[in-house]
């Protein structure tokens, strides 16, 4: 009888591991029909108000969120709207752009997408060139810079690319990923791993800016064709 080959015992590796996860799966439901099983009416109708009351709630929410802006990319017009609109939503992502700088618009296509997915948090843009006392109060010295602020405050950024993986070719889902390492938005990916093509190519350390450095009001291009 022929022994084996590597190929054949990782096939039975692999499917003691599905049957493994089958049954852990098939016994976790078990137990949850089981707990129905012995339910009283009163219990149930107690577990059927609780969640009525949760998707109330969730909703009451979520109308609220879209009365202050969310659930749309948008542009504001003056540094003085900035402020307000920071101080009404506890996640703010504010997008510092430029319009000659090609790598804004790349950025414009991905927090489109966002906004209306995560209408938890509040999507913006801000022409830097028209904002100078806010740019220099931040700290803005690249564009595009996204200013990441919770409760009012800014606690992180991402600035240029180069936490994107530092091409112009990032997705969706790598500038989604980065807002979740920074908790703007509610992330249900794995946070330690970064979707870049090649991690280790582009590595998972993150650009922050220097809080205690300023260098004037002409802002720096992350874009090559500037």
């Amino acid at each position: 009888m022929a022994a084996d080959t590597p190929v054949d015992i990782l096939q039975k590796v692999l499917e003691n591991e599905i049957l493994q996860s089958a049954k852990v799966v098939e016994e976790h439901l078990d137990a949850e029909i089981q707990k129905l099983d012995q339910m009283d009416e009163d219990e149930l109708e107690h577990l059927k108000q609780r969640r009525l009351e949760a998707l109330r709630k969730s909703q009451q929410q979520k109308q609220e969120w879209l009365s202050k802006g969310h659930g749309e990319y948008r542009e504001i017009p003056s540094e003085r709207d900035f402020f307000q609109e920071v101080k009404e939503s506890k996640n703010v992502v504010c997008h510092f752009y430029r319009d000659t700088t090609f790598r804004c618009q790349i950025m414009d296509k991905h927090l489109t997408v966002l906004a209306k997915k995560h209408i938890e948090t509040k999507f913006l843009k801000l022409n830097a060139e028209k904002s100078p006392f806010l740019c220099e109060r931040l700290r803005i010295k690249v564009i595009p810079t996204l200013a990441l602020i919770k409760d009012g405050k800014t606690q992180d950024y991402v600035v240029g690319f180069t936490d994107l993986g530092n091409t112009d070719d990032f997705t969706t889902e790598t500038l989604e990923w980065r807002l979740g390492c920074a908790d703007v938005i509610n992330y249900s990916g794995n946070l330690t791993e970064p979707p870049f093509q090649s991690q280790k190519k582009y590595g998972t350390s993150f650009t922050k800016l220097d809080k205690k450095t300023i260098r004037g009001k002409i802002y720096d291009s992350d874009s090559d064709d500037d």
